[in-house]
């Protein structure tokens, strides 16, 4: 799957920069809990479906790494830079084995069938 961006070679130096430094130290702190840990959801404060999701794996015995970036007023920046590298537009972002597997309704489907459990006993 590719998704249209645009090519370095229509960036200018100083906008490649900008781009590769965005809030580089969460992007750096999401990469390094995906890679060292099987369950990671990456939510915000006051977001019900990031609530949802939490609930979902305690429910079902999923252990997790959390890790909160504001609320609707606060950090948005930090966030924006989680869904530029991560592409996904909205939040909760569940990682299992590194994968980027949705939100709040693709846990509890992938819950419902087995394949978040299968997934995350991979390895």
């Amino acid at each position: 799957m590719s998704r249209p961006l645009l090519p370095e070679s229509s960036l200018a130096p100083h906008v490649r920069e900008q781009i590769q430094s965005f809030h580089r130290n969460v992007v750096d702190a999401v990469v390094a809990a995906i890679a060292r840990d099987p369950v990671v959801v990456v939510g915000m404060a006051q977001n019900p479906f990031v609530k949802k999701a939490r609930r979902a794996l305690e429910a079902a015995g999923v252990p997790f790494t959390y890790l909160e970036y504001g609320s609707y007023l606060s950090q948005w920046k930090e966030r924006l830079a989680i869904k530029l590298w991560s592409g996904f537009p909205t939040f909760p972002q569940v990682f299992v084995r590194g994968t980027l597997i949705g939100g709040f309704t693709d846990v509890e489907r992938m819950l419902a069938d087995g394949s978040l459990q299968k997934l995350r006993d991979t390895h």
